[in-house]
């Protein structure tokens, strides 16, 4: 019971520090994702909130314009789905970039849609029209804060950039992130980029699913099948062909990515050394090595199987053989039926053999219009024969059938090992033509432009924050200055621990039932043990009759001994021949009765004293006890402090033996 009660009281404390955050949980959120530029956080003490402050005021108050164009409803919803407003700056790289985009202008000047229609697709969706829109979250709004959002569903959408140089694989590394938001969830499409080959003939506004790449990197998902692409195309030395190099799953489940409506931070980083990692919201999922853990490896095998090797006609792959020399058993019978009468059953007493089981219905009438030329000639429908109701059964009566203790089936020689057992054939082994060795494979074709060429059934996913660099510290500051401030509205968003229960509650209602055991238990255990059973008022004292000696025994054992002296005496004159030693002996004996006659005061003196003094602890110093403590307690609880003030009384008093009276009492 005490520990439900611990159990209760955790609970308890864990729901008050889940309904009021507290600075640290800031600073633990700035520690995780590097935050080392101040967030100012002003909590909303007015009932208008004050209005972020952008770097670039100009195009801040063009985007204030349109939200003022499509009425306040777009301002009480910011003012719904963000509790406290921020001080939202355009994240600056902090080192060298290659490409970075934040869409804070509210344009598409360096983006490229795509004119151009996709090869293997039908006529009516071929084209890559889909729209593109640069606007805020739905939900968690940072103010200030654009993305690329994907508008259309069921449409292929191609949009693409140029980096500001290309990127050679040579010793720098490669770090790739961006962010992303399935702010409707997910039922089949991706987010993931491409990163395009830097070719001559590279046209954006021709790019389309058989453009050139060199990486595809982001997330993917159709049905139940979560995935986070990463793929490098590897040119085959021998051959010059191009072939696409998948890398393991994650480590772990993907799902909640997809379906939670937040906004997550995708990062490749890929080193000169062939390895490489995966994260999501900066915590890795999947790392390995460009030379072990691709599908198909890079490299092919040193060996392959001889195309022209063939099995020989006496080769034998049979472990198990019959045995040649063992022989079906004279009383082996193959034709005998698996099935047969039992001959021990007994027709029923009662049965009716000359009744039908089904008869035909004597209230049944041929419909009005049935036609015998047409429908033939009219029968009453079959129904059970009344007669057969109250028998065990009617009809021919026949034996049921019964396994058949004789069956044994068709006779099979035993199996044994097989003598010329060669073991499972395979092809030997020759060289492998096609065979290379590519222990570089990380320097792969250079790149110059970023891409999303996706097809999607859910419209509004939201892209934001591309980078593209060398150095792990510039993406990560990047994320802290972008991601990181987004997760921290989100996080001061997020419903507290009872609504969380009860959003879970209306998914699974069985949950209900737990919710009321794990909150009624406790309490009604409590109630149960320490509720008070009776108020102080309620109790009535009882004088305590003190036990008082048997009288009229101790009287009787008086006579019996006047009897017995006078009986002794009375002899002791008849007889002439007394002895003087037979009169001390019965001296001695009177001496010894007067003295345990003595003694018996003494004992009933103590035993009353003792009887007494537990009967006041009982009744007046355990109801002191308890005004004392103040603590509404069980019954149990007095009955124990009872018996420790009745053993104090008892072994205080010498009488050791009375233990067991005193307790019953």
């Amino acid at each position: 019971m005490w520990r439900l009660l611990l159990l209760s009281s955790l609970v308890v404390a864990a729901v008050v520090a889940q309904e009021i955050p507290s600075e640290a949980d800031v600073e633990n959120i700035d520690d995780d994702i590097g935050l080392d530029k101040e967030l100012k956080v002003l909590m909303a003490e007015e009932e208008e909130d004050e209005e972020a402050t952008v770097m670039d005021q100009e195009l801040f108050d063009e985007t204030d314009d349109k939200d003022s164009a499509s009425g306040k409803g777009d301002k009480t919803e910011i003012e719904a789905n963000v509790s406290f407003q921020v001080t939202y700056v355009t994240p600056v790289p902090s080192g060298d970039v290659y490409f970075a985009e934040t869409f804070d202008d509210g344009s598409l000047g360096r983006w490229q849609l795509s004119k151009t229609v996709k090869g293997d697709a039908d006529d009516e969706i071929a084209k890559y029209d889909g729209k593109w829109a640069v606007e805020q979250l739905k939900e968690n709004k940072v103010p200030g804060d654009l993305g690329l959002v994907l508008k259309s569903r069921a449409k292929h959408h191609a949009i693409a950039a140029l980096l500001d140089k290309p990127f050679i694989f040579q010793d720098e590394p490669l770090v790739i992130q961006y962010e992303v938001n399935f702010q409707d969830g997910i039922d089949c499409g991706g987010a993931y980029i491409k990163l395009l080959s830097d070719t001559d003939d590279l046209d954006l506004e021709q790019f389309q699913d058989r453009t050139p790449y060199t990486i595809m990197f982001g997330p993917d998902k159709c049905g139940e099948d979560y995935k986070l692409h990463f793929i490098f195309r590897h040119q085959n030395p021998l051959n010059k062909d191009m072939e696409e190099k998948h890398a393991k799953r994650a480590d772990v489940d993907l799902k909640k990515f997809y379906t939670d409506k937040k906004t997550h931070l995708y990062t490749l980083v890929l080193n000169p050394d062939n390895s490489y990692e995966m994260f999501i919201d900066q915590s890795s999922v999947s790392r390995g090595n460009l030379l072990n853990d691709m599908v198909p490896p890079v490299n092919p095998p040193r060996e392959m199987d001889d195309p022209h090797d063939s099995k020989p006609d006496e080769w034998d792959e049979r472990a198990k053989i019959p045995d040649p020399e063992a022989v079906k058993p004279d009383d082996w019978d193959e034709d005998a039926p698996a099935k047969i009468e039992d001959p021990d059953a007994i027709k029923p007493e009662g049965w009716l053999d000359d009744e039908l089981e089904f008869v035909a219905d004597p209230n049944a009438e041929k419909p009005e219009d049935w036609d015998e030329e047409m429908d033939g000639e009219w029968e009453p429908p079959q129904v059970p024969n009344p007669a057969c109701e109250t028998a065990p059964g009617c009809g021919e009566w026949k034996r049921p059938m019964i396994n058949n203790p004789q069956y044994k089936g068709k006779w099979k020689a035993p199996l044994v090992d097989n003598p010329n057992y060669q073991g499972v054939w395979k092809p030997r082994k020759i060289d492998n033509p096609d065979y290379f060795e590519d222990l570089q494979p990380f320097r792969m074709t250079p790149f110059k432009a970023l891409g999303l060429e996706l097809w999607s059934m859910t419209s509004d996913i939201y892209f934001d924050n591309f980078i593209i660099t060398s150095h792990k510290e510039v993406a990560d500051r990047w994320a802290s200055d972008s991601w990181g401030l987004k997760k921290l509205v989100a996080s001061a968003n997020e419903p507290g621990i009872f609504a969380q229960l009860t959003m879970a509650a209306e998914e699974r209602p069985w949950l209900w039932v737990i919710y009321i055991l794990t909150v009624g238990l406790p309490i009604g255990l409590a109630v149960l043990f320490c509720w008070p059973k009776k108020s102080e008022d309620d109790y009535v004292y009882k004088k305590v009759e003190v036990p008082q000696p048997d009288v009229e025994e101790e009287e009787e054992e008086e006579e019996e001994e006047e009897e017995a002296v006078a009986d002794e005496e009375d002899k002791a004159a008849e007889s002439t021949q007394g002895d003087d030693e037979e009169e001390e002996e019965a001296d001695e004996e009177e001496d010894e009765e007067g003295e345990e006659e003595s003694k018996t005061p003494e004992r009933t003196l103590e035993y009353e004293v003792s009887v007494t003094l537990f009967s006041l602890a009982q009744q007046h110093e355990l109801m002191v006890l308890r005004n004392t403590l103040r603590f509404p307690c069980t019954l149990e609880v007095y009955i124990w402090t009872c018996n420790l003030i009745a053993h104090y009384l008892i072994f205080s008093s010498g009488q050791y033996v009375m233990c067991d009276m005193l307790l019953q009492r």
